[in-house]
């Protein structure tokens, strides 16, 4: 059996045209003619498992714009970011180990429903799939034949109880990893016959026990795998979709699932370049809203924050490319900023993967320097957090690794609308807050506060209130001075210093 993925995931990270040169990459890795950012997926494996482990052990790219329809009339204003497909492995509970004995069959509830539907034709044309499948090597021939046994194992459960649905979602992690190992030269079977048939056994477990959350995790993935088969047509998007419906069920049945959330945000990210235009800014807003509830549930989840920058990226391309702002709040040099700033975020991280360093390199200059984040926040005058609504100030902040920094008047001055690289020495400074000394950032409710969304960062000092200009700014700054208090709680600053200083 592989080693535990890197991620508990079932997996898959402006300015004016012309303004920053393209870096240099990799021709292997990025199909002609545009460079592509990749975004970083997850791994298919059990919803509940740990996220830290070993490097990923394989990982195939899926570009931006690849198709085999014709090449769109309009180019992407800068190079695309390209997507990361990391590791693939699955987590097939009762394994050989763990396979059910027939007492505890007889006391399930579940497995006593009578399940007419039941297609036995079905299971035989599954197993002579799976007999089929011989593997690319050795090692993959190995494999096939302990799943090959699981199979038939399942089956045999299957045969003596129609309503087993542990042995039909076993079954089918079986048929999605047996589709993995199909060689890529076989014409028999094809990878996409064993995954529909996954598809079929997932749909029957499900129906048979509707909670069966890790079964609706999986199934996307399969779903999503046929989608990529492809290409950009219409029956793509019809598995996007459904891939999408059965991960919003996964998240339903647990919540607490951030790699479930990053793959939702993720084919959400995969439909949005099918679909026609009226209906991609609503989807791109909803992977948008995925990826950050993916990093609320695990701050250190480099996965999603990447995906979130990469998804900002294509989001500040369609919005330059129609001629300026598509929201209210938002300008098209704004979102490259937001972009570039998780982009920052995930490499400090995980500094050593190169996705993340060659994305760095792309958007770098995007940051405002010597800056992470530069915006206006409205704040109390200094030591009187209880002072008259009246005498809140809206004023520039500035955040970089080491803190959080309210501007004065004559600084803010000194404080060009995308500073240069030289840190220049400012004069005096109202509000500060040490990175270090933060213990908790929140969103405040208090009624004493000045109208607006309010944020509240606890320090060891007492709190500090600051009320941003719009919902949408607010959920910017929260993510920003929680990644960076990661950062440094991970040891990484000096990463992200050298990043923004260097």
């Amino acid at each position: 059996m592989p080693t535990p993925p890197e991620e508990s995931q079932l997996q898959n990270g402006a300015l004016h045209e012309g303004a920053h040169p393209e870096l240099e990459v990799d021709p292997e890795a990025v199909p002609e003619p545009t460079p592509a950012l990749e975004v970083a997926s997850a791994d298919t494996v059990n919803a509940d498992s740990e996220t830290e482990g070993a490097e990923p052990n394989r990982s195939t790219e899926i570009h931006s714009g690849e198709s085999d329809s014709p090449p769109q009339a309009e180019e992407p204003v800068h190079p695309q970011l390209k997507k990361d497909e990391g590791s693939r492995t699955f987590t097939m509970r009762e394994l050989l180990n763990e396979l059910k004995t027939d007492e505890n069959e007889a006391n399930d509830p579940y497995s006593q429903q009578s399940t007419p539907q039941h297609n036995a034709e079905q299971d035989i044309a599954a197993m002579e799939l799976i007999d089929s499948v011989t593997g690319v090597d050795e090692e993959g021939r190995s494999r096939q034949r302990i799943l090959t046994y699981a199979a038939r194992r399942y089956a045999s459960a299957i045969a003596r109880n129609p309503g087993d649905y542990d042995a039909l979602y076993n079954w089918a992690l079986v048929l999605q990893e047996s589709a993995d190992n199909v060689s890529p030269d076989s014409t028999s079977p094809s990878k996409d016959a064993l995954l529909e048939e996954a598809c079929k056994k997932y749909e029957e477990a499900t129906r048979l026990c509707p909670t069966l959350h890790d079964a609706f995790y999986n199934w996307a993935i399969a779903n999503s795998d046929r989608a990529k088969m492809r290409g950009r047509t219409k029956e793509a998007e019809e598995f996007w979709k459904q891939a999408t419906k059965n991960y919003e069920k996964a998240v339903r049945l647990n919540w607490n699932t951030p790699q479930a959330l990053n793959n939702w945000g993720l084919a959400l990210q995969e439909l949005s370049v099918i679909v026609p235009v009226r209906e991609k800014q609503m989807i791109v807003k909803t992977a948008i809203s995925k990826f950050r509830a993916a990093i609320k549930l695990q701050f250190d989840f480099h996965r999603a924050i990447y995906n979130l920058g990469t998804v900002l990226y294509g989001f500040a391309e369609d919005t330059l490319r129609a001629g300026g702002s598509t929201t209210k709040e938002v300008s098209p040099n704004e979102l490259y900023s937001q972009s570039a700033m998780y982009i920052a975020a995930a490499h400090a991280l995980k500094p050593g993967y190169s996705v993340y360093s060659s994305a760095l390199r792309l958007v770098r200059s995007m940051l405002p320097l010597p800056y992470l984040k530069v915006g206006y926040l409205t704040a109390p005058p200094v030591g009187s957090v209880a002072a008259p609504h009246g005498d809140w100030k809206r004023s520039q902040f500035i955040l970089n690794h080491e803190s959080l920094q309210q501007l004065s008047t004559d600084d803010e001055k000194l404080l060009s609308p995308v500073p240069s690289n030289r840190s220049g020495d400012m004069v005096s400074t109202n509000v500060k807050v040490s990175i270090p000394s933060i213990v908790s950032v929140t969103t405040s409710a208090d009624l004493t506060l000045p109208p607006g969304p309010a944020l509240n960062i606890d320090t060891i000092r007492g709190p500090v209130f600051l009320i941003a200009d719009s919902w949408e700014t607010l959920d910017g700054w929260l993510d920003a001075i929680r990644l960076v208090y990661t950062i440094y709680a991970r040891g990484k600053s000096d990463v992200l210093a050298g990043i923004i200083t260097g």
